[in-house]
């Protein structure tokens, strides 16, 4: 925390920061790349004018921070709070840290963790797999076909060698049929991945859509965390239910 305070400690600090982050070679106009450009304040807020093409935009324009009202300093102190703590931070625990009100912090933690991955689409070799979330229901069905039980896919790729996760898409679905299917891998997949899952009948709408698909037989527990193309998509599974109920447990 000293070091992140040093290192991001005022309004200053964070702004040129972010600007180093998004403009590495100096400022470039995001509709014509033109490095010329002016540089005026309306109200709080530094815009800069591109003298080729005159269009203006903002340091946090068409960023994670667009529009915001709250200070840099509260950004970079939620999104190393929110990234850094091994247990799931709850929106009520952030607003006690950064001393906003519980709507703000809500958003923030929204933002953060949810909305920049939202157009994610996977690409390369992906692992798939089907799950629930939600217990029985008084009086309801047990298992998967409880009325409390939330249906989402998990898809993770990783590098050629599956050796490592490069990005993680954990996506709600009406159920696993056709159709969802088809909606989820024409909104969540590249052309032409190389695809391993647990053979799931729905997933064979992978084969439809062009994509090589691979079907693995790994049992569940440890087990299916060593099998090379399902290693990863049940370590991130074991995660985000760990994560769930608030405690995070190491997994080798």
């Amino acid at each position: 925390m000293d070091e992140f305070i040093q290192r991001y400690g005022t309004e200053a600090k964070c702004y040129w920061a972010l600007y180093r982050w998004r403009w590495p070679q100096g400022f470039r106009c995001p509709k014509c790349a033109g490095r010329a450009r002016s540089r005026f304040r309306r109200g709080a807020t530094v815009y800069y004018q591109c003298r080729a093409c005159r269009h203006q935009t903002s340091l946090t324009s068409g960023t994670l921070l667009a529009s915001t009202r709250l200070p840099l300093t509260t950004w970079f102190q939620a999104i190393y709070l929110l990234t850094s703590t091994k247990t799931n931070m709850a929106a009520l625990e952030l607003k006690r840290h950064l001393g906003v009100n519980y709507k703000a912090a809500w958003r923030l933690k929204h933002k953060i963790m949810l909305e920049r991955e939202e157009p994610r689409k996977l690409k390369g070799f992906v692992q798939i797999d089907d799950a629930y979330l939600g217990g029985e229901r008084n009086g309801g069905k047990p298992g998967r076909g409880s009325e409390n039980k939330q249906p989402f896919l998990i898809a993770v790729q990783t590098d050629e060698h599956m050796e490592y996760p490069v990005f993680a898409v954990i996506e709600p679905v009406k159920a696993f049929d056709n159709a969802s299917l088809r909606d989820w891998i024409e909104r969540r997949l590249e052309p032409e991945c190389e695809v391993y899952t647990d053979g799931l009948a729905c997933f064979r709408q992978l084969e439809e859509a062009g994509h090589a698909h691979t079907t693995l037989v790994t049992g569940g527990g440890r087990a299916a965390t060593q099998a090379k193309g399902a290693r990863w998509v049940n370590v991130v599974l074991a995660i985000a239910k760990h994560a769930i109920s608030g405690v995070y447990h190491a997994v080798r």
